[in-house]
């Protein structure tokens, strides 16, 4: 049997990674905190415009490793696939609360998007020279 904090993080997951952030959002409390490797973020809007430019311009697909939950809280942890980088794991650990997601602890493996980072920044020296 799921768990109920496990189905609204699923479905959550389903939502943005398939690019309907609306749907995600309705998942998600007004007053959510989400702690992340750039630092917390408090509320929708902020936890919408973290996600928004991740979810619309650079995701190409998830896929599920893991996911585990009780009546409380899920961990979901996968692997994306984006534009930057091949191979990206990430984790969510999220806390829900009358059936909206108030808490996400967000961790990824930021070394690929750093390095295609520096890829782009020697690509633009090679080429003002």
């Amino acid at each position: 049997m799921t768990s109920s904090a496990l189905q609204i993080a699923l479905a959550y997951h389903r939502a943005w990674t398939g690019g309907d952030l609306d749907l995600a959002m309705g998942h998600i409390a007004g007053d959510v905190v989400l702690d992340a490797p750039a630092g917390r973020l408090a509320g929708i809007q902020a936890y919408r415009e973290f996600l928004a430019p991740f979810a619309e311009r650079f995701l190409v697909r998830t896929e599920m490793i893991a996911a585990f939950g009780d009546d409380d809280r899920a961990l979901m942890m996968y692997d994306a696939e984006t534009i930057p980088a091949k191979s990206a794991p990430a984790a969510e650990c999220v806390t829900v609360r009358d059936g909206k997601i108030v808490y996400n602890r967000f961790v990824f493996d930021r070394t690929p998007f750093d390095e295609f980072r520096r890829r782009q920044a020697q690509a633009g020296a090679v080429q003002g020279r």
